[in-house]
């Protein structure tokens, strides 16, 4: 495994990600993480929800071992907080909790009590954004479970591409799945997945901003519901 000898400069991190990007279009999932693994090494990481475990399994794959980024926002689901455990335990992973510098208690004190009906893009700025931009810190790219088919705002969403924001190369192995690849997938390999996804819920988030969801709504229908919102910001 080659990897960068160094932080890469931002200019030659954007441009391999382009180039990847128009190459690795109608690769496997598994060679676009094995390209990853070989290109960045230890500079790669892959972030879950925890809404299942599917791109940490493929990571594992290509690179056992592999840091697993998990945001604890202080609001999730006992069940989420289940996933990653069980992830952590079973699988050949390094999972990596991540914490916003303010504890629930803390911001209610600082902005008011439930901030997530009352601004929530400041709740995720606060609890997500922040949070992963600064555990990114020491990565030269990060892959994701993002899936072209999952919102129209995802519809455009690269195999690899540049995340001007952070400075990072992004990585999307399964950007070209559909539902029922990531079912196929699940069920071939055992992957870990949330047990509430068996109870309603097709997308999940933090508890407050997250209901079940009607047959033949959206698969994102749940999240922030009655709201416009429809990213938490950590993809826009």
């Amino acid at each position: 495994m080659n990897g960068l000898d160094e932080t890469g400069a931002p200019d030659r991190l954007r441009r391999l990600a382009e180039r990847a990007g128009r190459e690795l279009e109608d690769a496997p999932a598994l060679e676009i993480l094995r390209w990853a693994a070989d290109t960045f090494g230890k500079r790669l990481c892959v972030t879950s929800s925890m809404e299942d475990a599917v791109v940490a399994h493929l990571a594992s794959r290509a690179f056992p071992g592999i840091d697993v980024v998990f945001l604890d926002t202080g609001y999730h689901f006992p069940e989420t907080l289940g996933t990653r455990d069980a992830v952590d335990a079973v699988m050949d992973v390094r999972v990596i909790t991540l914490t916003p510098r303010l504890s629930v208690a803390e911001q209610d004190a600082a902005h008011g009590p439930e901030l997530h009906d009352r601004d929530p893009d400041l709740c995720c700025a606060l609890r997500k954004v922040e949070p992963l931009t600064r555990g990114l810190a020491g990565y030269d790219a990060w892959a994701t479970g993002l899936r072209r088919d999952e919102s129209p705002t995802r519809a455009g969403t690269p195999v690899v591409g540049w995340d001007a924001r952070r400075r990072k190369v992004k990585v999307a192995p399964i950007a070209r799945w559909t539902q029922d690849d990531v079912d196929a997938y699940v069920d071939e390999h055992g992957v870990l997945t949330n047990p509430l996804l068996m109870d309603g819920y097709t997308s999940v988030g933090c508890a407050p901003c997250t209901r079940k969801v009607r047959a033949g709504q959206d698969a994102r229908a749940g999240r922030w519901a009655g709201r416009g919102k429809t990213e938490c910001g950590l993809h826009e």
